[in-house]
């Protein structure tokens, strides 16, 4: 870790907490990393993920029962769960040379430090069952402080863009070992085990549950399984999976063939597509602008590969493309995969959508600092493309080579872009070519 960016990364914290506090009239804040959950009649817990907004102060896996105490003009206190516990490991004070930089204080309930603070308190984070005995009063995420945090978390400090980065390191090596198992004939099961493996990480530890789909399931955009059946050919893997570094995530989708026929041409297609929207990336530019890029880049596929004989402006005015690609183009990426505030246009909570594309989760502006993702797709659905043929006589599709292509599923390219000074930054690309 760079010791000098994580004090810059700190500093920044605190500047904008102290201006979030004094906007809304609060002394301090008490920030929740969560509890573990235990299962219902049961004494094991569901895997565990830090609360973001703890996690974000901190440049190691924060561990459940973790909080903060900000108050301005003063360390940030980290209160660190000093339970001694012969079933579980027991946590130890956290180290390093960062630790200079806050005053620890070990904590095995709230008794310890909660009684003792005073002033107007906000709490971030679930509310801690402890907190009724308390009479300690505490104002629960107060929703004009948390529009302004999460607001601010768009933008990226170096810190968080190193471990981005890093990440995307980690995830890539998975994907290449992923694409490997895949050619080598491997399950969805197989293909999986060998990402976790070449990540270094566990099912439990990943942001999101990776999709690694054969076939046609790559035209299901959140596909769940992972089957250890094995398919009888292997036309089509469609990987979508990260890894976490410090809790802030990658987020990859690559698609790899074995055909060297329509579908390979198709896909060297979305490709070159995908780097021309990245190519386009820089301050100042909107999202809903890139994304109609996109849908315009779909339809210019399926004219020049003779899946729709329709022009571009045809095919967009009869929302053609939108059967072939209904998500939207990104998002912004940080300590959530979905990040919060993609439609939030303002620190006050001002929102906006796209209500010509409900499914686009970014309608910010671009700006310096922001790291988002880029994902245009395209795929073989067949519950949109009969939808779409219903409702639309004059559709232009050439139906017996949509027939040909439905065996191989879809196509998706994302990778992880931050947004500069002067253009952007492609995180992913970086760590392929390594």
């Amino acid at each position: 870790m760079n010791t000098q960016r994580y004090s810059r990364h700190l500093a920044t914290l605190m500047e904008r907490f102290e201006r979030a506090l004094s906007q809304t009239g609060f002394d301090q804040v008490v920030i929740s990393a969560g509890s573990l959950v235990i299962v219902a009649e049961d004494d094991r817990a569901y895997p565990y993920t830090p609360r973001a907004y703890a996690q974000q102060w901190l440049p190691y896996d924060v561990l459940p029962d973790t909080f903060i105490i900000f108050k301005p003009g003063e360390k940030p206190r980290l209160l660190w769960p000093a339970r001694q516990d012969f079933w579980h490991i027991s946590p130890t004070e956290p180290s390093g040379d960062w630790t200079g930089m806050w005053h620890l204080q070990p904590a095995e309930s709230l008794d310890d430090w909660l009684p003792a603070l005073t002033g107007r308190t906000a709490w971030i984070g679930p509310e801690h069952p402890a907190l009724e005995q308390h009479a300690k009063s505490v104002e629960l995420n107060p929703t004009a402080l948390k529009s302004i945090l999460a607001y601010d978390r768009a933008y990226k400090t170096e810190f968080e863009v190193d471990c981005l980065a890093e990440a995307n390191v980690c995830a890539v090596r998975g994907h290449r070992a992923a694409r490997d198992a895949f050619l080598g004939g491997q399950s969805e099961a197989g293909v999986y085990r060998d990402y976790l493996a070449a990540s270094g990480q566990l099912e439990s530890t990943e942001p999101y549950s990776g999709i690694i789909a054969l076939n046609e399931s790559a035209a299901t955009l959140h596909y769940e399984r992972r089957s250890f059946e094995t398919p009888s050919q292997h036309r089509t893997l469609l990987i979508d999976a990260g890894a976490k570094v410090n809790g802030y995530a990658s987020d990859i989708t690559r698609t790899h063939t074995t055909d060297t026929g329509r579908f390979a041409d198709l896909l060297a297609g979305v490709d070159a597509l995908q780097q021309d929207i990245n190519a386009a990336i820089k301050p100042g530019v909107k999202m809903t602008d890139l994304h109609r890029k996109t849908q315009a880049g779909v339809a210019q596929l399926l004219l020049d590969h003779k899946i729709c004989s329709l022009g571009v402006e045809e095919q967009l005015s009869k929302k053609i493309p939108q059967a072939f690609y209904p998500h939207g183009l990104g998002h912004l990426l940080g300590l959530h995969v979905h990040d919060v505030a993609g439609h939030q246009q303002s620190p006050e909570g001002e929102v906006r959508s796209d209500p010509d594309n409900p499914f686009l989760r970014l309608t910010r502006t671009l700006e310096e600092g922001m790291v988002i993702t880029i994902e245009p797709g395209l795929y073989f659905i067949p519950m949109l493309l009969k939808k779409l043929i219903e409702a639309e006589p004059l559709h232009g599709l050439d139906v017996d080579l949509i027939e040909q292509l439905k065996p191989y599923g879809g196509i998706r390219i994302e990778d992880n872009v931050l947004v500069t000074a002067t253009g952007h930054r492609n995180l992913t690309r970086e760590a392929f070519d390594v």
